[in-house]
């Protein structure tokens, strides 16, 4: 990975791994974005696939707990307004994938715990 590039996976990885200068400006965003229906901010959940990006310009891809979650369009919307909206971002392009399927294996400790998962 260049230091141009910000390539980051939600296993786990800290932002400080990452070579990016924007990246834990990015992830400090999306963890102000929260899932309506479980309380938690949907980088902890482990919704955040991919995050990648050349300079200002930043690419995501993210999940939903469900395909067929009926506030779809405002989660998205609202990863897009946090991002750009962060220091240094100019723009943000979200992508929605189904692909792996989301589950409770892809969310941080730290989400397990307050979930009473651990």
């Amino acid at each position: 990975m260049d230091s141009a590039s910000l390539d980051t996976e939600t296993e786990g990885l800290p932002a400080s791994e990452t070579l990016h200068p924007l990246a834990e400006t990015v992830i400090a965003a999306l963890r102000t974005v929260h899932d309506p229906e479980i309380p938690l901010n949907i980088y902890d959940l482990g919704l955040i696939y991919r995050i990648a990006g050349k300079g200002p310009d930043i690419e995501i891809d993210m999940t939903l707990t469900a395909p067929g979650c009926p506030v779809a369009s405002e989660i998205v919307r609202s990863v897009e307004e946090a991002v750009r909206a962060a220091p240094g971002v100019r723009t943000v392009a979200v992508k929605l994938v189904f692909d792996p399927p989301w589950d409770q294996s892809k969310m941080s400790d730290e989400a397990k715990l307050h979930l009473g998962l651990l």
